[in-house]
């Protein structure tokens, strides 16, 4: 979960993250201007970090 929230923050645009595997949550406040640009971001971060990683966003 670190190391996804550390390289979650390095993306331009995002403010701050929170991942929990716990909860199996994870939280991004980001620029809302690109956030569905940034979310892809997110989402490719992640998948190289845990490759079985699946996110879903809520509507």
């Amino acid at each position: 979960a670190a190391k996804m929230e550390e390289a979650i923050k390095r993306i331009d645009g995002v403010n701050d993250a929170s991942v929990s595997f716990m909860t199996q949550k994870m939280t991004v406040d980001a620029d809302d201007a690109r956030f569905d640009d940034i979310m892809k971001q997110v989402v490719k971060t992640c998948r190289k970090i845990e490759p079985d990683c699946t996110i879903l966003q809520p509507f």
